[in-house]
């Protein structure tokens, strides 16, 4: 089964599917950057009545985040969640650590507490698309992602509970199930403005009654 699925993923992701359906990570990126430079930012513009073409929001960074306080008693377990984070995010992450002492955590300022990554670029664009059209999709009784998980300032956070949920991820090496958060920073003044950017490029946000 493992077998199987390593396979189904190296044809995806490595650009081996033959016929039209076959898409590579650059062409992802491509098709995603592609769209909001001819069609999603006209159409926000409109949208938002925007006077200015350079007040459109637009991304800005993808930031993805995993903590594993465990690590605190065995700064090994980091090493698949390093490796986890990076087959995910297609870049190095880099370890986060304690910025203070809690004694009662056995904390001690600069201990290793989890790793992150930064997204710019084609490779966000590449990211983004792979998370609404493959990953959450795949996330069992799928019903939308939260509405109300923006911070005001025009940026959105998503929380993931395992990273099974990417083809990347080979589950018969997974030691550890682990969530995630992902935060997509807009150039967006508000929430309107970016909720509206993130629905244009296909944010499968949940129907409110």
């Amino acid at each position: 089964m493992s077998t199987l699925r390593n396979g189904i993923r190296f044809l995806i992701f490595k650009g081996a599917t033959p016929g039209p359906e076959r898409k590579t990570e650059e062409e992802m990126a491509a098709r995603l950057k592609e769209k909001y430079l001819k069609e999603i930012k006209q159409a926000l513009q409109k949208e938002l009545g925007l006077d200015n073409t350079m007040a459109v929001p637009r991304l800005e960074k993808i930031v993805l985040n995993m903590g594993l306080g465990e690590a605190t008693q065995n700064s090994k377990l980091l090493d698949p969640l390093v490796a986890d984070l990076a087959s995910i995010a297609g870049q190095k992450p880099v370890t986060t650590r304690a910025k203070k002492s809690i004694a009662a955590f056995k904390v001690r300022e600069g201990m290793p507490i989890g790793a992150m990554v930064t997204l710019r670029g084609d490779t966000m664009y590449e990211f983004l698309d792979r998370l609404i059209s493959v990953a959450l999709p795949r996330v069992r009784d799928f019903r939308g992602v939260s509405t109300k998980s923006f911070d005001g300032r025009g940026n959105y956070t998503l929380g993931v509970r395992d990273q099974l949920i990417f083809p990347e991820i080979d589950y018969s090496r997974v030691e550890k199930l682990k969530g995630m958060n992902i935060t997509i920073v807009t150039s967006a003044k508000d929430d309107n403005g970016a909720r509206a950017l993130l629905r244009q490029f296909g944010m499968p946000f949940r129907q409110t009654a």
